[in-house]
C-alpha cells in the first residue's frame, strides 16, 4: 500500500478577518435575509400542506390501507423528483444532514417517517452513523466485527438498520453516506484483552479514558496492525450495504482541557505504544539516528553527553540521520556537542510530532481505500482549529487536516459560537486558505431552522452568511437531525409512543 512521505509540521497562525461587521444580524437583514422562519419555503423545503398529506397517507398505509399505500408511494416519488429539481436550480446543490438511528427505529414505519422528514426539510443527502461509541450498525446475527451491534433486542437479531436506512433514503432520491468514528474505537474495544496494545498511550502512562470526560471515547494507536485490521473489516461490512459514500469522523487524537490542550513535550504525545515506537525507530537512517531517537523517547530530551556518546558508539557515521533530516555537511565538524544539542533536540521533537500526525494520515488512507475501490466518495470530518500551533506546541488533537489529500471531501465542523455568523465564517476561511486547488469543501454547520441554539444563530442566518462569503462552496451539511427534532429524537431514543 502507498506510504505517504513524512511531512514536518510548520507553525501556522490563525488568520482573523473582520467578519463581525459584515455578517452581523443587521447586515444580513440589509442583504434581504430574514432570520425568522417566514421564508420556510426557501432551501427547497416542502409546504406544510404537502407534509401533512404525506404523513396522513403514511400512517394510513401503516395500518394496512392498500389504497393509501399506493398513493403514499406515488407521493414519495413525486417529492423526490421535486427535491432533485429544486436542488439543481438552487444554492446549495447539496444540503446534507447528520443522522443517528437507535434500536427503537426497528419499529415499522419509523425510518420511513425520518427519511420523509429529511426530504420535507429540503435535504438531498444523509450522513447515517454506522459506527459510534464502540457499536456498529450491523445486525447482531451478521456482525463479524469485534464491536457489539447497536441493536441488541431479543428477536431483532436479523434487523439490519444500516441497510434499511440506506435503502429508504435512496428510495427518496437521497444520497446516503455511512458516517463512522475513526480513531475513536469506543470503550467496548478497550475491554478486549487481546487489544490492550492497540490502545493509544501517552508518556504519562495514560490512555484516553484518563484524559477525556466521556468514557465512551477510547482512541487507538494508528500504527497498530490489529487495530487497522479490525477497522478495515468493519468498513468492508459497511460497504456491503452499498452506501453512496463514506465519512470518517474522529480522525485525530483525544481533545484535552486546560494546559493539557497543548502538546509541548514528548510525554504529551500518543506515541508510547509498541507499534508506534517501532514505526518511529524505522524512520532512523543510521545507527546514530536510531540511538538518539531511542534516548529522546525514553527521557523526553537528549543531552550534549548523549550526542558525544552516540558519536563514539558509531564513529564511522558523520551525522545522526532519520527520515526528513538533511543537515549541512560540515555541521558536526564545526559545532561542539553543546552547540548541536538544541538543534538535534528540536529536530527530534518535530520528527516525533510529524510521526504521530502521519499515523492519522496513513490510517485514513487505509480506511478510505474501499471507497476508492468502489468509485464512491469518501470524506474526512475535522475541526478547523485542530491543527493549530502555539509557539513550539501543538493542539493536543494533532489533527493534520491540511495534509489530507484533495481526493477526499473535506468536512470542516464550523461550530464556533459567538452569537452571530462571523466566527463560523472565520473557520471556513481558515480551511479555504489552506486547501489545495480542487478540494471539495463541505462545511458542517450546527444549528436549527428558525431559532438560535447553543450560542449559534438560526441556520437561515448561517446559510446566508456562507453564501455571501463563499459562493464557490456549493455543498453544506447541518448537524444534526436530533437538534432539529429533539422531541422525535427523544421518543425514538427511549422507545416512547411505540
Amino acid at each position: 500500500m502507498y506510504k505517504a512521505p513524512l511531512n514536518f509540521p510548520t507553525a501556522k497562525s490563525l488568520c482573523r478577518s473582520l467578519f463581525a461587521a459584515v455578517f452581523s444580524g443587521s447586515m444580513l437583514m440589509h442583504f434581504g435575509v430574514q432570520p425568522a422562519a417566514a421564508q420556510v419555503m426557501e432551501f427547497c423545503q416542502l409546504s406544510p400542506k404537502a407534509v401533512k398529506e404525506k404523513q396522513q397517507l403514511r400512517l394510513s398505509a401503516l395500518k394496512g390501507n392498500k389504497d393509501a399505500q399506493s398513493r403514499y408511494q406515488r407521493l414519495v416519488k413525486e417529492h423526490s423528483q421535486k427535491l432533485q429539481d429544486c436542488r439543481r436550480r438552487n444554492w446549495p446543490q447539496t444540503q446534507a444532514i447528520w443522522l443517528r438511528l437507535y434500536p427503537c427505529d426497528t419499529q415499522p414505519g419509523v425510518i420511513d417517517q425520518i427519511m420523509d422528514e429529511i426530504v420535507n426539510r429540503g435535504y438531498n443527502q444523509v450522513y447515517l452513523e454506522a459506527f459510534y461509541d464502540g457499536q456498529v450498525l450491523l445486525p447482531a446475527a451478521a456482525n463479524p466485527t469485534v464491536w457489539p451491534a447497536v441493536v441488541r433486542i431479543p428477536g431483532k437479531e436479523k434487523v439490519d438498520l444500516l441497510a434499511a436506512g440506506i435503502k429508504k433514503g435512496q428510495e427518496r432520491g437521497l444520497k446516503v453516506y455511512a458516517w463512522m468514528f475513526t480513531m475513536n474505537f469506543g470503550y467496548t474495544y478497550s475491554q478486549i484483552p487481546s487489544r490492550k496494545d492497540a490502545i493509544a498511550r501517552n508518556g504519562k502512562g495514560q490512555n484516553s479514558i484518563a484524559v477525556v470526560d466521556n468514557r465512551s471515547q477510547v482512541f487507538v494507536d494508528p500504527y497498530n496492525q490489529q487495530a487497522k485490521n479490525d477497522y478495515y473489516q468493519m468498513v468492508q461490512e459497511v460497504m456491503r450495504r452499498r452506501p453512496d459514500g463514506l465519512l470518517f469522523d474522529y480522525v485525530r487524537y483525544p481533545r484535552q482541557a486546560g494546559s493539557d490542550s497543548l502538546a509541548t513535550k514528548v510525554a504529551d504525545l500518543w506515541v508510547f505504544t509498541p507499534a508506534t515506537q517501532e514505526a518511529l525507530m524505522r524512520r532512523a537512517k543510521n545507527y546514530q539516528g536510531l540511538e538518539l531517537i531511542r534516548r529522546f523517547l525514553s527521557k523526553g530530551y537528549v543531552t550534549a553527553g548523549d550526542i558525544s556518546e552516540v558519536d563514539k558508539l558509531y564513529p564511522q557515521e558523520d551525522e545522526p540521520m532519520w527520515e526528513g533530516r538533511n543537515p549541512p555537511v560540515a555541521q558536526k565538524s564545526l559545532l561542539t556537542p553543546n552547540q548541536r544539542q538544541p538543534i538535534l533536540q528540536s529536530e527530534l521533537w518535530l520528527l516525533t510530532v510529524a510521526h504521530a500526525m502521519q499515523g492519522i494520515i496513513d490510517f485514513v488512507a487505509l480506511a478510505s481505500y474501499p471507497a476508492s475501490q468502489n468509485n464512491i466518495p469518501a470524506g474526512v470530518v475535522f475541526f478547523p482549529d485542530g491543527n493549530q500551533t502555539v509557539g513550539k506546541g501543538y493542539d493536543s488533537r494533532l489533527q493534520p487536516w491540511d495534509r489530507f489529500p484533495n481526493s477526499l471531501e473535506w468536512h470542516p465542523m464550523s461550530y464556533a459560537t459567538c452569537g452571530n455568523a462571523s466566527c463560523i465564517m472565520e473557520q471556513v476561511q481558515r480551511v479555504l486558505s489552506m486547501a489545495q486547488p480542487g478540494t471539495k469543501i463541505i462545511p458542517a454547520l450546527a444549528g436549527k431552522w428558525g431559532e438560535p441554539i447553543t450560542g449559534r444563530p438560526p441556520l437561515e442566518v448561517q446559510m446566508a452568511a456562507l453564501r455571501q462569503f463563499s459562493p464557490q462552496i456549493n455543498a453544506v451539511s447541518h448537524f444534526a437531525y436530533s437538534w432539529q427534532h429533539p422531541e422525535h429524537d427523544g421518543d425514538r431514543k427511549f422507545c416512547r409512543n411505540q
